[in-house]
């Protein structure tokens, strides 16, 4: 008999700790409420975070977790992952945290396919160390750290995971609380590495940073939200559309220069080839809406299950039963004498 959980049994006595009207609290909230939808019990899951405002996280949750050091919680969540595939582990990392010292450790638990969650905490500034700009900032941004705008060009977190050959990949924003709900939930589904980048506002040190894609009056003509299934269509009169123009993607309004509904693309996260995912998942909010949801999810083999299959055959192969039995079967010993 299956158990019914609700988001209570995801939470603890612990008070969160970030600054009031911070995005994590409402990351927070929608985490336990998607945990409870998932249906794993909390003894059978873990939270691994690095550094940063994002990665107190664990300590919010009833279940096991891991609060480990600035950049290594990829590294953590991929042994512990390989260590006990049994578990659901999820991953919470900022911008910083995940994309500056934790860029190395990030790519290769994409390209591994290591089956854990990672939700990336998108605010573009570092909040915990008092304002320095992130990978994520943009050129020109002037914070502490670069009192006369940055000279860099940023990371699109997107860019990364397809770039490492990412098998998930979905957007959400803070505020959007239904919508990311729904991405948490497919990622713990979908097996393999699931990223879940999440826009977050910083209300101290960034506050506003993604105000076009969450502010009532502009958001509707600046963000769309992709369903797989349903037609790409967005707008306050829901009557803009994405259409394939050659290689490219355009906004067309429909009824209008001969565009009907049937010319607009319908999603479908599920296609191998990413080329189409890849030009929805970077579309930047201004000539093309942003777009959050799931964008893409397609099935692949995961690190752990074949680490898994590659020692079982060794073993049968060898007979081998543990450390010891293998080092003294293989004869590869020697004694050191005085």
């Amino acid at each position: 008999m299956s158990t019914t959980y609700t988001a209570t049994n995801f939470k603890n006595e612990q008070g969160a700790r970030w600054c009031p009207g911070c995005g994590d609290h409402a990351i927070l909230n929608t985490l336990h409420k998607a945990m409870a939808e998932i249906g794993i019990s909390p003894k059978d899951t873990a939270v691994i975070s690095g550094i940063g405002c994002s990665s107190r996280l664990p300590y919010y949750m009833n279940t096991y977790g891991m609060h480990t050091i600035h950049g290594r919680a990829a590294a953590i969540a991929t042994g512990l992952k390989t260590a006990r595939p049994d578990l659901t582990v999820w991953q919470v990392s900022g911008d910083g945290d995940g994309l500056a010292i934790g860029g190395n450790h990030f790519i290769h638990a994409l390209r591994r396919n290591v089956d854990i969650n990672i939700l990336l905490f998108n605010n573009k500034i570092y909040g915990l160390t008092k304002g320095q700009y992130s990978p994520t900032s943009d050129r020109g941004f002037v914070s502490k750290s670069s009192p006369y705008g940055t000279t860099e060009d940023p990371f699109i977190p997107a860019e990364l995971v397809f770039g490492c050959r990412g098998k998930f990949f979905a957007r959400g924003l803070d505020v959007s609380l239904d919508t990311t709900k729904e991405i948490m939930v497919a990622a713990a589904k979908h097996k393999g590495a699931a990223v879940v980048e999440i826009l977050q506002n910083c209300v101290i040190f960034n506050h506003g940073i993604h105000t076009l894609f969450t502010d009532k009056e502009t958001r509707d003509d600046h963000v769309i939200h992709l369903v797989e299934g349903e037609k790409m269509i967005f707008g306050k009169e829901r009557n803009k559309g994405l259409v394939q123009d050659g290689f490219a993607l355009k906004v067309v309004t429909i009824g209008e220069d001969g565009f009907t509904l049937d010319d607009v693309l319908v999603h479908d996260p599920h296609c191998v080839d990413d080329t189409l995912h890849r030009e929805l998942a970077l579309m930047d909010g201004l000539n093309l809406p942003l777009a959050i949801g799931v964008i893409r999810d397609v099935e692949g083999l995961t690190y752990e299950t074949e680490v898994e299959n590659q020692v079982a055959e060794i073993k049968g192969k060898k007979g081998f039963v543990n450390l010891q039995d293998m080092i003294l079967k293989t004869h590869e010993t020697w004694e050191v004498k005085e």
